[in-house]
C-alpha cells in the first residue's frame, strides 16, 4: 500500500510515530552524550526548515498577492529569523526545550478535545475555520497541567509551583497564537499547508508553528 492510499489519520499517526522516535534517539544522544547538544541540532533544523518552507511559498506566489500582503509577510519572516535566533540560546538548554514540548502538545491535544467534545463560537473564522474558545481553554488548563506535572517530576525550580502554573498558561497561549499567525499567513497565501514533509500534518512551520511567539518569550526570559 502507497502513502497516497492511506487515511489521512494514519498518515498522521505514522507521522506521529516518527517524530516521537526522533525525539527519543535526540533525548538519548543528550543524556549519553551532552556533549553534541542534540536538542540544539534539532530544534536548529526544525527552524530552517520552516525558514526554507516559507521562502518557498513567498516565491511560488504571485506577484499581486505578494505586494498586497507585503507588510504581514516581512513581519512573518522577521519572527522566524527571530525564531532561529532564540532556538540557539534556548535549545542549549535541553531541559527547558522538554518542559516547552510538553505543555506545547498538551495544549495542541487540549484544544483539539476540547474542540471536538464542547464546540461553541469561533475565535477567528476568517483565519481558522476550526479554532474555537472552548479549545482555547480546554489548551490552557491541559499546557496548565502538563507544566505542573513536569514540575513535579523534575523539581526544576525547587518548591516554586506558581513558576510552573505561570509558565504554562503563557506558554500554552503563546503557542495557540502561533498557531494563529501561522493561518493567517497561509490565508494570505491561498495555500491549505506550507508544505508536505510530514504525512497528514502538512509541512515543519504547520507542525512547528507553536514556537513562533514561544522561543522569543522564553529567550528573553531567561
Amino acid at each position: 500500500m502507497k502513502l497516497s492510499e492511506l487515511s489521512n489519520t494514519a498518515l498522521r499517526f505514522i507521522s506521529a510515530g516518527a517524530m516521537l522516535a526522533i525525539l527519543g534517539v535526540v533525548i538519548a544522544l543528550e543524556y549519553f552524550a551532552p556533549a553534541i547538544h542534540a536538542v540544539q541540532i534539532l530544534g536548529l533544523l526544525i527552524v530552517c526548515g520552516a525558514i526554507y518552507e516559507t521562502i518557498k511559498c513567498f516565491r511560488n506566489t504571485s506577484s499581486e498577492t505578494f505586494n498586497k500582503n507585503a507588510f504581514y509577510f516581512i513581519l512573518f519572516f522577521a519572527l522566524l529569523i527571530l525564531m532561529l535566533v532564540s532556538i540557539y540560546f534556548v535549545g542549549a538548554r535541553a531541559w527547558i526545550m522538554l518542559w516547552l514540548l510538553t505543555i506545547i502538545v498538551g495544549a495542541d491535544v487540549g484544544g483539539w478535545l476540547f474542540g471536538k467534545i464542547f464546540g461553541g463560537d469561533k475565535m477567528w473564522e476568517r483565519i481558522s475555520a476550526h479554532k474555537t474558545w472552548s479549545g482555547q481553554i480546554g489548551g490552557i488548563i491541559c499546557g496548565t497541567l502538563m507544566s505542573v506535572i513536569f514540575f513535579l517530576y523534575f523539581k526544576p525550580f525547587g518548591n516554586d509551583a506558581m513558576f510552573a502554573v505561570l509558565l504554562g498558561i503563557s506558554v500554552s497561549l503563546l503557542s495557540q497564537y502561533g498557531d494563529l499567525t501561522a493561518s493567517f499567513i497561509k490565508r494570505c497565501l491561498g495555500i491549505k499547508d506550507f508544505g508536505n514533509l510530514l504525512p497528514g500534518h502538512g509541512g515543519i512551520l504547520d507542525r512547528f508553528d507553536g514556537w513562533i511567539y514561544v522561543l522569543p518569550f522564553i529567550w528573553f526570559f531567561i
